[in-house]
């Protein structure tokens, strides 16, 4: 091969980049970068792991997969910063948002990449979001967000339109988040993915839910104090953002009076002080 062919095939262009945001998730973040090893067409795609201030031991992983490039933070930003970092990096026309907790099949990507290739109207695709027997998990939200989520039907329509997948999979077009220039980092840890498709709707386009691709996600029993404060306080900025000043403000309210009439006072610390997980956090 001349110098000239290598020095081409170093500019190729990948087809899709893969951002994976984890905060001391180190096993679960193993996995899914193994996973993504194993796709179809591996050589085609850019993986960015974003490490979210681990400090679990996950920096070891640099070694284990030297094609990913990585980027650690000092802290826990939230994901919506992670997302934002992660797809400033991306050299491909589509970015792959992947949680840490979150294993592809082979055929994944390729899938979704197709989908969006045939589909121009849309703007995003998902795959099926299932468990490690096969069975369809809790995957598709209402907007305004409310925390709860529903199962897809793994059987139907090849293509299916979807309002809110939840983020833990899902292929958007580069070009549309330039578009809006970036998600709006007044989300924490919660709320890139309903602004993502809130943001979509308003445009028009269409995010498509894929069944024949999967990914196995076993999603979290429990969250942190801080983790439901930050959801309370992305549900406040969504309802303000879109609803008006006063819907915004009645659901701020509700994230300190829920909270202490719930006797859940570490919770109301974090919601009183307006603290989101944003790297500000103790």
């Amino acid at each position: 091969m001349t110098p000239r062919a290598n020095q081409e095939e170093e500019k190729k262009e990948p087809r899709v980049s893969l951002v994976v945001v984890s905060h001391n998730q180190r096993e679960a973040l193993e996995q899914c970068l193994e996973s993504i090893e194993r796709a179809e067409g591996r050589p085609d795609y850019q993986v960015i792991a974003i490490d979210n201030g681990s400090s679990d031991g996950s920096a070891a992983l640099v070694d284990r997969f030297p094609a990913v490039q990585w980027t650690r933070l000092p802290k826990n930003f939230g994901l919506t910063k992670a997302w934002n970092i992660g797809w400033r990096a991306a050299d491909a026309p589509y970015v792959l948002f992947l949680h840490a907790d979150t294993v592809l099949e082979p055929a994944t990507i390729r899938l979704l990449a197709e989908a969006l290739d045939s589909n121009q109207e849309a703007v995003a695709v998902c795959p099926l979001l299932v468990d490690r027997e096969g069975r369809p998990t809790p995957q598709l939200g209402s907007l305004p967000p409310t925390g709860d989520w529903s199962t897809a039907a793994a059987e139907g329509e090849p293509l299916r339109r979807v309002d809110y997948p939840r983020g833990a999979a899902l292929m958007v077009r580069v070009f549309y988040i330039k578009a809006i220039r970036q998600i709006d980092e007044r989300y924490g840890q919660f709320g890139a993915d309903a602004e993502l498709a809130m943001q979509i709707r308003r445009s028009g386009r269409k995010i498509l839910l894929v069944p024949a691709a999967r990914a196995i996600h076993q999603g979290r029993g429990a969250y942190s104090t801080i983790e439901r404060a930050d959801f309370l306080l992305g549900r406040a900025v969504f309802l303000g953002k879109y609803q008006g000043f006063g819907a915004g403000l009645s659901a701020r309210m509700a994230s300190i009076f829920g909270p202490l009439f719930g006797f859940r006072l570490g919770e109301l610390r974090y919601t009183v002080a307006g603290q989101k997980i944003d790297g500000t956090q103790e």
